[in-house]
């Protein structure tokens, strides 16, 4: 990673009132980069976005993805050279009860932004981040490639795979294959880290439950997921759009970014893990009531990534749940979290140049 790369460049970013969003952005002006957001009003309260002031020293937009013209409208004013679409509904449960809002925002969300970088001349490169759920899950052990079958069983998972083919036939279509604007897609494992407070997550849902004194409720102990902390996930996505600048065509790809083949692990040992290190709190399994379908077994190959982009995680799990449950303790204990962020950041980036 060069952080050179991104002193004083434009970066349109959506989603950045998000957990994902919000973390990229605080990376972002710490590398000295002019950052334009757009997303909605954060979703939680509280939110990353606000204890950690993710507002201040960038330009924040309020919009809707789905609002073509306003997008459009803040892409132009915002003349960005790199663009990152992280805005989406990113949750599997919430799917089930809102299937069309969950297509509309991460199907038409992705053609809305795509039609926007048609209409801009200042945009060089395209990120568009979907998810590990967009592959046709076929339960196996072995990691899924990033030249596999899209799919997903739930409205969500499908949703990522129907944006994947979108941004394939828009690359295809208007874009030269990358000759013009360089436009990759990039899925990560399972993201995890400080400053989550989603529904129906593992850490926040812990975090809530273990604050308020309560047991934390589990649904499937023995799923599989390939859990990262988020740092992992950007710093993955940053390189990559370093090496779409020196290469555009070459990289114009489907990306995956996740842990190394002994993190992939059960919901039952995150939780346990996660026990440890926070202290006195207890867990229970409870049948799912509304019998919702969830994938099992989920893993990535990153061998690409690893082999192409020379990029490699450098937090292992252990030690990823140790900074999570920190970063949790410290905003709990009332501390300047945006000063603490700020700190993490620092010290993931001594790890990725050491």
């Amino acid at each position: 990673m060069n952080p050179s790369f991104w002193k004083g460049r434009r970066v349109f970013v959506t989603g950045h009132t998000g957990f994902k969003g919000g973390w990229l952005c605080l990376w972002l002006k710490q590398l000295g980069a002019y950052v334009t957001g757009y997303a909605l009003e954060p979703e939680t309260e509280p939110s990353l976005f606000e204890v950690a002031g993710v507002a201040a020293g960038m330009h924040s937009v309020i919009g809707d993805i789905r609002d073509r013209e306003k997008l459009s409208q803040a892409m132009l004013e915002a003349k960005p050279e790199v663009v990152i679409h992280m805005a989406a509904q990113a949750l599997v449960r919430y799917s089930y009860q809102h299937p069309v809002e969950t297509y509309e925002v991460n199907v038409m969300g992705t053609v809305n932004l795509l039609e926007a970088v048609r209409s801009s001349d200042s945009v060089q490169s395209v990120l568009v981040i979907t998810s590990d759920k967009c592959y046709e899950n076929k339960e196996r052990e072995a990691g899924y490639r990033e030249d596999e079958a899209m799919g997903g069983y739930d409205p969500y998972s499908n949703s990522k795979g129907c944006a994947e083919l979108v941004v394939s036939a828009y690359r295809q279509s208007f874009f030269d294959n990358g000759k013009h604007v360089a436009i990759a897609t990039a899925r990560a494992g399972n993201v995890i880290g400080g400053g989550d407070w989603s529904a129906d997550r593992l850490i926040p849902d812990m975090v809530r439950a273990f604050n308020a004194g309560n047991d934390v409720v589990i649904r499937n102990p023995s799923a599989v997921r390939p859990w990262q902390h988020v740092l992992e996930a950007l710093h993955g996505y940053l390189l990559l759009l370093e090496k779409m600048a020196e290469s555009p065509f070459a990289f114009s790809q489907g990306w995956n970014f996740g842990p190394d083949e002994r993190d992939a692990r059960d919901v039952a040992w995150i939780v346990e893990r996660f026990v440890s290190v926070w202290g006195d709190a207890n867990w229970r399994i409870e049948a799912d009531a509304g019998n919702l379908h969830e994938a099992h077994l989920l893993k990535l190959d990153c061998s690409k990534a690893r082999r192409e982009l020379a990029w490699l995680p450098v937090l292992e799990l252990e030690k990823a749940m140790e900074w999570i449950a920190e970063w949790y303790r410290r905003h709990r204990d009332g501390e300047d979290m945006a000063a603490f962020s700020s700190r993490q950041l620092t010290a993931y980036q001594s790890e990725v140049i050491r």
